[in-house]
């Protein structure tokens, strides 16, 4: 099943994110090498493709997971939540209608 796992950022997390960001990209590739990122990348803090010192303000990722614990499992083991990116997570079932 799919899950959407929302991460939100704590304040000023753009150092924090930078530090992380390998091993944090690694993991989500493995994912998608396995077949199973439908998508995934960072809220940009303000409105445009490059937020520039702004920074992002939290991510994204769709995947499929055997369940909602092994999905809450997968992203507490995440870099951005073990080295402090984000302060809170949210991981939900998530049913994809379109593209088909």
């Amino acid at each position: 099943m799919l899950y959407a796992i929302v991460g939100e950022d704590v304040p000023h997390s753009q150092s924090k994110r930078v530090a992380a960001r390998p091993a944090h990209l690694a993991r989500i590739q493995a994912l998608a090498d396995a077949g199973r990122v439908v998508l995934a990348g960072p809220f940009p803090a303000i409105d445009g493709p490059d937020p520039g010192p702004a920074g992002m303000s939290g991510s994204l990722i769709v995947g499929e997971f055997e369940s909602l614990e092994a999905a809450q499992a997968w992203i507490d083991a995440d870099p951005y939540v073990t080295e402090g990116v984000f302060a809170r997570v949210t991981v939900r079932p998530f049913k994809q209608v379109v593209p088909v």
